[in-house]
């Protein structure tokens, strides 16, 4: 890397979406392949969050950067998704199932009437790719020995049921139950108890997190541009007027609500820097840039698990962040 060239600190942003998140682990293995270029050219990745499959899919690339290991991040993100996706007939026929139910709007069953078994296929695929457990003791013996948190870091968003608090989850306190609570669901998931305190998919919260990036960074580490891996589209061709298409569309709008407001906050911030009214050595002017999937795909869609719509959406992945590549300067 050219020494004289300024780095720019990245910070790497994932939406949630269910199976829709594959196309977020396409557009993250092209990042970590090309992560030797992209610090030729002046960028590095300093920072990650998500919520829901956002989250797995920023835990995945962010356990493999802790330890430089850029090759170990595109295989987790490839095993983690091939695993994940149907391969048995009972598995192809209740993941069709599912897929029509959900699209004829019939009456939810509440995850409390029948078995865990969602939450427990997750659990055993997070602890199959990730030891947490190897991850929390790097990231305490790497804070005694530099006296400030490990980068790159990772914040992922969930929300308490019951207090409708905000919550993310940071570093050392990423475990399995963590990431668990930013992907429950609550039409497939119980709540995830953690202490006293029960969590649901941080789709109702901050999805993904962006203000951490700056509340819970020293100044001089904080982004110069967030990249945001978007799912959920901003907008539509034409109105909605089936039932189908009303409730797509408002699950879009309820998807990427918190996302346009830490959005306007930012740009807010970067409005008074450029007025002076805030002190440029607290406040950093950040760039935003989106990274968008092509795909036009109803609600439904998210539960779907077929190896060729997950492999499909992780192919669209890599050549959209291709295509975000090129265009950096």
């Amino acid at each position: 890397m050219n020494e004289n060239k300024p780095i720019k600190q990245v910070a790497i942003a994932c939406q949630g979406g269910g199976s829709h998140a594959s196309f977020t682990a396409g557009v993250l293995k092209k990042f970590l392949k090309e992560q030797p270029n992209l610090k030729e050219r002046g960028y590095e990745i300093r920072s990650l969050s998500g919520t829901s499959g956002g989250a797995i899919c920023a835990l995945l690339a962010w356990s493999a950067l802790l330890t430089n290991n850029e090759d170990k991040g595109v295989k987790l993100l490839d095993s983690f998704w091939q695993d994940n996706a149907t391969h048995s007939f009972w598995e192809m026929l209740l993941n069709e199932w599912m897929i029509w139910l959900s699209r004829i709007s019939m009456s939810e069953i509440s995850p409390y009437f029948y078995p865990p078994w969602a939450k427990e296929h997750l659990r055993q695929l997070l602890v199959k790719h990730v030891d947490f457990e190897k991850v929390k003791q790097l990231l305490v013996e790497e804070f005694i020995e530099k006296s400030r948190p490990v980068k790159p870091m990772l914040f992922v968003g969930a929300v308490e049921v019951c207090s409708g608090q905000f919550k993310v989850f940071k570093n050392a306190e990423i475990t399995v139950e963590a990431i668990l609570a930013s992907a429950a669901i609550p039409s497939l998931f119980r709540a995830v108890r953690i202490g006293n305190e029960v969590y649901w998919d941080g789709l109702f919260s901050q999805n993904p997190p962006l203000r951490n990036f700056f509340q819970e960074i020293d100044f001089l580490e904080k982004p110069s541009e967030i990249w945001v891996i978007q799912l959920e589209p901003q907008t539509r061709e034409k109105e909605p007027t089936t039932i189908e298409e009303i409730k797509d569309r408002r699950n879009e709008l309820a998807g990427n609500l918190s996302l346009n407001q830490e959005k306007d906050f930012i740009k807010t911030v970067n409005k008074w820097l450029e007025k002076g009214f805030l002190p440029s050595d607290k406040y950093k002017f950040v760039e935003i840039k989106e990274i968008e999937m092509s795909r036009d795909l109803d609600y439904s869609s998210k539960l779907d698990r077929s190896p060729s719509f997950i492999y499909d959406l992780m192919a669209n992945g890599e050549e959209q962040a291709e295509n975000f590549l090129k265009q950096l300067p």
